[in-house]
């Protein structure tokens, strides 16, 4: 494997003018779950860790056998923690990044058998300082020794939980207003329905991203496992395929971690920016166009799994370092494969959302970002990715309008966006819905459009092949109408309607 310190060597027979002069336009694949990780595009990649129902992010319930309610932070935190929630008291203002309710604690992973409990308003569960330092409190914000757990399961019913704090007790109901860690347990305990250290747990969420997999395979394990998988998944013989199949260009999702390659701050694995070295050479050998598409941005800009969130919390953006950071990472990216031929455009943040996050935030970065890419680059496009849940992509025109080379990326899963039962009412919601909202974004001296991520998948149940087929054929129709062109997420899947490789292999779409 070739690695290039300074940008990538051009080592096809296409040069810069070639692939200037190219239609703008891009047919392309998005080769997710390779260097970000997604649990459920490869599964597998999971297998291999300890105690893998406790991961990072993962959203936990507890109920106390003796009084029948759920340990809850009182106030989402910041106080002390009780167990007197009936299991339907919602957050009544909830926190920028969380909709969880006060009885819902989120993991954070120290090994195996270790964890901190997160809760709402962002502290974490430890024992008070105080007094016999005992009670049970959330008002850390940086978990020490104090803060720290473990999950004692039954092996006869693993839903039934006792909860071990750092000073070797148990946690104990003792009233529904107080919960202390003062309890003797030994393996001749019962575990009975009187016993007030005994807990009925149970899951309401679990992430599966890159933070989740390299964390709970630990610093030994990791290492091998990713790099056997990111040598794998995604080979040369793939970008063959994608050149010999009506495609042009490829959008690989990237980490934010992989600017300090090859020493990655912990958990993440180092190795992953040779691979992209690789890929732009493949891209160039195959005459494929290729858009850097920053999936994860340091803090997670959306809280979920696909951008590297630790818990499900969105922190990106909260402090102006975040963002630096996220700049420095686009400017490292830009400046190594400025000199590719291949390099056509550069995706400044995946998926933003605007429920937690302000929009002014994200325009600000978009500006810097762009001034980023310029900085080494006069050519590559800048992709400004729609904020999720504000009122639509119109509002990055008057930002990207102000700015060269700009391109507005809609992401169109007609599966999240509707629950449409008919084949009919997906087709009409395609060609009348998404095609309006193309033609509204297609303005006079505009940025471009462009369709980052879609696939054939839906709601319908017991579809045949000819009506994926047809389903496939509309959704190229209306999107082809994109002005940048687009994306189909992803390459490879286990899930095979997802799974472009899969698709084309199988005769359920014709590019």
């Amino acid at each position: 494997m070739e690695v290039i310190s300074n940008g990538v060597r051009s080592i096809g027979n296409h040069s810069d003018q070639e692939m200037e002069n190219r239609n703008p336009k891009v047919r392309a694949v998005n080769l997710g779950g390779w260097l970000v990780t997604e649990g459920w595009i490869k599964p597998s990649l999971f297998d291999a860790i300890p105690n893998k129902d406790f991961l990072d992010g993962t959203r936990l319930q507890f109920k106390s056998i003796t009084v029948g309610k759920f340990l809850c932070a009182e106030s989402g935190g910041g106080s002390r923690v009780v167990a007197n929630s009936t299991g339907t008291s919602e957050v009544a203002k909830p926190p920028a990044g969380s909709s969880s309710r006060w009885e819902t604690f989120r993991l954070w992973r120290i090994d195996e058998t270790l964890f901190n409990f997160r809760v709402a308003n962002k502290q974490f569960v430890g024992l008070n300082s105080g007094g016999d330092g005992v009670d049970l409190v959330a008002t850390c914000h940086s978990p020490g020794a104090p803060e720290t757990f473990e999950i004692v399961r039954n092996p006869d019913d693993v839903s039934r939980v006792r909860i071990k704090a750092s000073n070797g007790l148990f946690l104990q109901v003792r009233t529904e207003k107080r919960v202390t860690a003062d309890y003797q347990c030994n393996e001749s305990n019962a575990w009975r329905d009187k016993d007030p250290s005994v807990f009925v747990m149970s899951f309401t969420k679990r992430l599966e991203g890159e933070f989740q997999v390299t964390n709970g395979l630990g610093p030994h394990k990791a290492p091998k496992v990713m790099r056997e998988h990111w040598s794998t998944f995604i080979v040369e013989d793939d970008f063959k395929f994608v050149a010999e199949n009506g495609l042009d260009a490829v959008r690989i999702p990237v980490g934010w971690w992989i600017a300090s390659d090859p020493n990655p701050p912990p958990p993440y694995v180092g190795g992953s920016l040779a691979f992209l070295d690789s890929a732009f050479s493949w891209a160039e050998k195959y005459g494929l166009k290729v858009i850097i598409d920053l999936h994860a941005a340091p803090g997670s800009q959306n809280g979920w799994e696909h951008s590297s969130s630790r818990d499900g919390f969105r922190e990106w953006g909260d402090t102006d370092d975040t963002i630096q950071q996220t700049l420095h990472v686009i400017e490292f990216l830009t400046s190594r494969y400025t000199k590719s031929p291949s390099l056509y455009a550069v995706d400044l943040l995946n998926e933003p959302l605007a429920e937690i996050l302000p929009l002014e935030t994200v325009t600000k970065y978009y500006r810097a970002g762009h001034n980023a890419v310029r900085k080494h680059s006069p050519t590559a496009y800048v992709i400004m990715s729609r904020v999720l849940g504000a009122s639509g992509p119109e509002l990055l025109l008057p930002v990207a309008s102000g700015l060269d080379r700009t391109v507005v990326d809609t992401h169109n899963y007609v599966l999240f966006r509707t629950k449409f039962d008919t084949i009919q009412d997906n087709l009409d919601f395609i060609y009348k819905d998404k095609r309006a909202q193309l033609d509204r974004l297609a303005t006079p001296d505009g940025p471009l459009t462009f369709v980052g991520e879609w696939a054939v998948e839906w709601t319908v149940n017991g579809a045949t092949k000819e009506e994926y087929q047809k389903f496939a054929e509309a959704q190229q129709e209306v999107f082809g109408r994109a002005t940048f062109g687009w994306a189909y997420w992803t390459l490879k899947c286990a899930k095979h309607h997802w799974s472009l490789e899969w698709m084309i292999k199988n005769g359920y779409i014709k590019l």
